[in-house]
């Protein structure tokens, strides 16, 4: 999977992604992939990354898949289970893979995990699960 065209337009002009340090990795109208390294300023009063971080990124590449066709799409909904803690200096990943669609609407599953370098993808933990729904908007 590549990175879209209408994904990197959207990309180039997220201040958010500049801001928390998200890499597009990879989105087409099936799903993306985002990833960013926790800072310590994303963690809260316990130690570990903060809810809302995993969100953002989740809803991020939310946000990268359902943006790579024609028509531009925003979220209606979404919920998130939080399921392992992360800590600062290490990578999250978020994929996004569509489970249903039809015109105007889009359901996607989001899997958030920490990736460490020096395993492959089996030595992921997922720390959390979102999902989310989304729908097509007119450019006006």
């Amino acid at each position: 999977m590549g990175i879209s065209e209408e994904a990197a337009a959207l990309y180039a002009n997220d201040p958010s992604a500049v801001t928390y340090g998200i890499e597009l990795v990879a989105a087409d109208t099936d799903g993306a992939q985002v990833r960013m390294e926790i800072q310590p300023g994303m963690c809260n009063g316990l130690g570990i990354v903060h809810g809302g971080m995993v969100f953002l990124l989740a809803d991020s590449a939310m946000a990268f898949a359902s943006n790579s066709g024609d028509m531009p799409a925003v979220a209606t909904s979404a919920e998130i289970d939080w399921l392992a803690p992360a800590r600062a200096g290490q990578t999250l990943v978020a994929t996004a893979t569509r489970r249903w669609g039809s015109k105007r609407s889009g359901l996607w599953d989001i899997t958030i995990a920490t990736r460490d370098a020096t395993r492959d993808e089996t030595g992921d933990t997922t720390i959390a699960v979102f999902r989310g729904r989304t729908r097509q908007v007119s450019r006006n």
